[in-house]
């Protein structure tokens, strides 16, 4: 065996500019393989943290009912407006938070109030959405924290957290009073404690986040939850997960592939095409390197009938041929990982990704994977290449 690793490395060293050539090629299909995974990889992140990564992976919410019906006699119409449904409250889902909580797979919980109002100040006034949180948990679900652009958003008693874009249209500043009242007509004075910027327009002038306790107070709501969103540390395992909380607690839990099934088609398709990229990228390799040992073989033809004449059995011609291309697969691979990993260097990191900018993450380059799938399909693209000096009749070949 060292005898053949011996001739291996003197056949590689024998045409230094040619095995030279042979290694660069090699890197560069595993530095394309790792540039790939990368962007692949960095480009999916960036796409779930602006997606799903800001919402619920499993959401448990409370339906609407209509009251009961009336008689109406017989020529009258009876006139139901939406004003008219009850509360949509889920009376008993408080009890199993620290179940949902301790559930395999769960990130964060957030229970929530939520209800619609008018927000006023001066002679302004507009329409709002409010959301109930439960203080420490403001960013749970939606990173408010990452979002924020002025004050604070930790939501306590007398608080409102509002988007930017509603905060210019009523002409708020940070710590200025504001009315909010809601459709049950509930009115409170709150105070501007912070100021966040999504980039989406609707949820920067539609939101208005209060305090859960605010929020039981202005939809009169003593006890229960209007809905509790749940996030998860894998996002696809969110249809398992409704599954099980349904059957562990009998709420209605629905998992974010209902409504986001477009998005997690998309997220496979790109899955799919960064697996195509990469087979290339190996299949590049495995075409440069039988290549080039094809050519060895046909130029050491008279060496390897000397070796087979001396008694040198067909398995060890084989052998001297893929550990050639094993050490050039080695050397490629390192190579190859080294200069990527140099190359991703220069992009920010996962956390400091930008719009405009290539969302690189040099966690997911895949070095340990592209190093040892180019030693493997340098071995596979060397077997041929073997095998057809193995067969070589010593005695045909000297005469070469």
């Amino acid at each position: 065996m060292l005898y053949a690793i011996k001739i291996a490395a003197r056949y590689l060293s024998a045409s230094k500019a040619q095995t030279a050539l042979l290694v660069v090629g090699v890197a560069a299909g595993v530095f394309v393989f790792i540039f790939m995974s990368a962007l692949i990889g960095g480009l999916a992140e960036f796409i779930l943290a602006r997606t799903a990564g800001d919402m619920a992976h499993v959401t448990i919410e409370a339906e609407a009912r209509l009251p009961a019906r009336l008689a109406v006699p017989p020529g009258r119409v009876l006139w139901a407006d939406q004003a008219t449904r009850e509360t949509a409250t889920l009376r008993a889902a408080e009890n199993f938070l620290p179940l949902i909580e301790t559930l395999p797979g769960v990130k964060a919980v957030s229970p929530q109030i939520i209800g619609s109002g008018v927000l006023r100040r001066g002679g302004q006034a507009a329409q709002v959405s409010i959301v109930g949180l439960e203080p420490g948990r403001e960013s749970a679900i939606l990173d408010l924290a990452r979002y924020r652009v002025a004050g604070s958003v930790r939501l306590g008693a007398g608080v409102v957290v509002l988007g930017k874009g509603l905060v210019e249209d009523l002409g708020l500043a940070l710590n200025q009073s504001v009315v909010l009242q809601s459709s049950h007509g509930v009115t409170m004075r709150l105070t501007l404690g912070g100021i966040y910027e999504i980039g989406a327009g609707g949820a920067d002038r539609r939101m208005a986040y209060v305090s859960l306790a605010t929020a039981r107070s202005l939809m009169v709501l003593p006890q229960g939850l209007s809905r509790i969103e749940i996030k998860l540390f894998d996002l696809y395992a969110a249809d398992a997960s409704a599954a099980r909380l349904r059957g562990l607690t009998g709420l209605p839990a629905v998992s974010w592939t209902r409504e986001g099934a477009r998005l997690l088609e998309a997220l496979r398709a790109q899955k799919q095409t960064g697996y195509f990229l990469k087979s290339f990228a190996m299949i590049t390799i495995i075409i440069g390197v039988a290549s080039s040992l094809m050519l060895s073989t046909y130029r050491r033809r008279p060496e390897i009938g000397i070796m087979r004449a001396m008694g040198a059995s067909r398995r060890f011609v084989v052998g001297v041929f893929v550990l050639q291309g094993g050490l050039i697969g080695a050397m490629g691979g390192l190579l190859g990982a080294a200069t990527g990993y140099g190359a991703l260097l220069l992009f920010p990191t996962r956390e400091n990704f930008r719009s405009g900018t290539l969302p690189m993450d040099i966690t997911q380059g895949a070095y340990g994977l592209a190093i040892t799938l180019t030693v493997l399909c340098a071995i596979a693209a060397a077997i041929l290449p073997a095998r057809a000096a193995a067969r070589l009749d010593p005695v045909t070949a000297i005469g070469q």
